[in-house]
């Protein structure tokens, strides 16, 4: 089973059909695809099924049926364990960007961080999760993919926000105001922090 996100709605990749799916439950075809996303993000479905029998293909399957853009992203952390966050479109998020022709994940996700935030020596310590949403460009629906990383650096100079990407403020959480942050974010950012420390800040 996979989670892709429609704004904050959950389109749901599943071998297994729902109980009482009242007319949310949706097959692995293009059309129904669509009309699925369009359900979700008119607001018209809270949570869409796709169902496909092969558990093992059902992120292939649905990634074939849809134009796919492949992200890399940070979850950073300072020698102060605070954690790097950006705010864009109204919402606290990570930084994070599309991966380039030739580029490897990695190497993206470290590229767009600086090109993000600003901040400088970044080390990868190792890779968290996968996440999936969907938007909307030149009015089709993008399926991202976006692979997390969690980084550490040493920095502790200026932290500037990528104007032409949006970005608002860039700024250092502690787990107090990292909480905070969170109640205006995203599902997919705040399900990195699942195992986050949960301390008050020093």
């Amino acid at each position: 089973m996979y989670k892709v996100f429609v704004n904050e709605s959950p389109l749901v990749l599943t071998n297994e059909r729902p109980k009482n799916a009242n007319g949310n439950l949706f097959s692995m075809d293009s059309d129904s695809i669509l009309e699925a996303i369009t359900s979700l993000a008119k607001g018209k479905l809270t949570t869409a099924y796709v169902y496909h029998p092969d558990g093992d293909k059902l992120l292939e399957i649905f990634k074939h049926k849809i134009p796919v853009v492949v992200a890399g992203g940070g979850f950073v952390t300072n020698k102060k364990g605070k954690v790097l966050f950006i705010y864009r479109n109204g919402k606290w998020d990570l930084p994070k960007g599309k991966v380039d022709k030739g580029e490897s994940i990695e190497k993206a996700a470290i590229r767009e961080v600086e090109e993000e935030t600003g901040v400088k020596g970044l080390a990868i310590e190792r890779f968290l999760r996968t996440t999936y949403h969907i938007f909307r460009r030149n009015g089709e629906y993008i399926l991202k993919v976006v692979h997390w990383f969690a980084m550490s650096t040493e920095y502790e100079g200026k932290l500037e926000g990528q104007l032409d990407e949006g970005i608002e403020k860039v700024k250092w959480k502690g787990p107090k105001k990292t909480k905070k942050a969170l109640e205006n974010s995203y599902f997919n950012i705040k399900a990195l922090f699942e195992n986050w420390p949960t301390q008050k800040e020093s």
